[in-house]
């Protein structure tokens, strides 16, 4: 498993497309915390939300996801 808190800091852009190939080609699991959009569109197959102290699955795409958030605030 790996743990990633924010992998695409500090990353050009060819060291992030490096980033998306070797995570889609990694065999094991992956938790992820990024605010990269699209490291995350082309890396995840599932989406967690964080709110409220407690974290659950999020049903949508990561726009969804934006869009909920303005609507919050």
């Amino acid at each position: 498993m790996l743990l990633l808190d924010e992998p695409s800091n500090h990353l050009d852009m060819d060291a992030v497309d490096a980033l998306i190939e070797g995570l889609t080609l990694f065999k094991g699991a992956v938790l992820m915390v990024s605010h990269d959009q699209y490291l995350i569109e082309s890396t995840v197959d599932e989406l967690w939300m964080c709110e409220n102290g407690t974290i659950s699955v999020f049903h949508g795409t990561f726009h969804d996801y934006k869009m909920r958030l303005k609507k919050k605030s």
